[in-house]
């Protein structure tokens, strides 16, 4: 006990003297070296424990502000400045310091968990999933882990349109943005504030070009048969209908991971999807302006390939989440084929855009070599 209470006073002493020396060099922070000065002074009349305690809290607390005093004296640069009458001057000057970005790296997919990226194709796809298959023949021109259920992010759109249009809801009916349309599992952003009121046509065509996620919810929300529940229950058992038998929807948006399906599954949604007039011409327009109050509000489409004049496309629905990566599924006609292709869990935020292409540029390069039968 006796080096303990040795070392406390040696201790001591030397934060008295750092304080001291402090208290000399940085004028503007006396308050708090005067604290530490007096509780320095007050320690012993403490018990040893309690002294060990003040001591670390002493100096951590004069360390950082001796870093801190030294970082600033980096930021100034002292110049000389001599003037016409002869006079000498010294000035400061702050100086900007370099900032170290740290990036925080992104939650790995599912499909990354699973190690689905370490398989290579032929096309160098970013895309871990990829599914293309002519509409008329339903000949498979590519398949890479088709049958593998992922999360599907906001492809789930397309079957919330599909319930909405099938089900011949009133399109001009009014339909206001509630608190239970603001997204709690992601925390994400929308234009469309709580009070807002759009027809239920309006809240559809966002939902499926820009992807609107309020729009969806509020789409499922009121649904005369059974609100929210009963929504995604018609949406389970049109899935169940089309032969969908990997795909589960848990609710209208793709904001959850427990939105699953697989490419081929997918694939089956958009040719079916495709023969509704009403989800082509929403899925596929480039932009769209709705009145909110006595504003006039613009959105744009998800995918620019819709606004690229090399690319027919009938029908198309884009998708993110983390745990799904980047997701797209289109419709388009390629090289005079009806083609239907699907990507899942690409890495990258424009890497589907690029596989898109690749599949283009690859089809028609095929084509090409095809001898017409005489």
């Amino acid at each position: 006990m006796g080096c303990v209470s040795t070392f406390c006073t040696d201790s001591v002493q030397k934060l008295q003297a750092l304080a001291q020396d402090l208290r000399v060099q940085f004028t503007s922070d006396l308050s708090i070296i005067e604290r530490c000065l007096a509780e320095l002074a007050d320690l012993s009349r403490r018990n040893v424990l309690i002294k060990l305690i003040w001591i670390s809290c002493v100096l951590c607390l004069l360390g950082g502000l001796a870093q801190a005093k030294v970082s600033s004296a980096d930021d100034q640069k002292v110049t000389v400045v001599k003037y016409k009458d002869g006079t000498v001057r010294h000035r400061s000057i702050k100086m900007k310091r370099a900032v170290k970005r740290v990036s925080i790296p992104s939650k790995p997919s599912f499909g990354q968990l699973a190690g689905l990226h370490q398989l290579s194709d032929d096309l160098s796809l970013k895309s871990s999933v990829a599914y293309v298959i002519d509409q008329e023949t339903h000949e498979v021109l590519l398949s890479k882990n088709d049958q593998v259920v992922l999360p599907i992010a906001s492809i789930t759109k397309l079957m919330t349109g599909l319930i909405v249009s099938e089900n011949k809801l009133d399109l001009s009916q009014p339909i206001t943005i509630t608190d239970e349309d603001v997204d709690t599992e992601k925390g994400s952003s929308s234009r469309l504030r709580v009070g807002t009121t759009l027809t239920r046509g309006e809240m559809l065509h966002l939902a499926l070009m820009a992807s609107e996620n309020r729009a969806a919810h509020a789409l499922g929300r009121t649904y005369p048969e059974g609100g929210l529940g009963g929504f995604v229950q018609k949406m389970n058992e049109k899935a169940l209908q089309l032969g969908m038998k990997d795909t589960s929807y848990y609710e209208p948006t793709g904001l959850s991971s427990k939105n699953q399906s697989s490419a081929k599954d997918l694939a089956t949604l958009v040719g079916h999807a495709y023969q509704d007039a009403l989800l082509r011409e929403y899925s596929t327009s480039a932009s769209h302006s709705v009145e909110v109050g006595s504003r006039l509000m613009n959105f744009h489409t998800t995918n620019r390939l819709v606004k690229n004049p090399n690319w027919e496309i009938g029908l198309q629905k884009t998708g993110y989440i983390s745990e799904a990566g980047q997701c797209l599924v289109m419709q388009a006609k390629i090289a005079g084929r009806q083609l239907i292709m699907v990507f899942l869990d690409s890495a990258g935020k424009l890497s589907r855009i690029a596989d898109a292409e690749r599949v283009r540029h690859w089809v028609e390069a095929q084509q090409k070599f095809i001898v017409p039968q005489s």
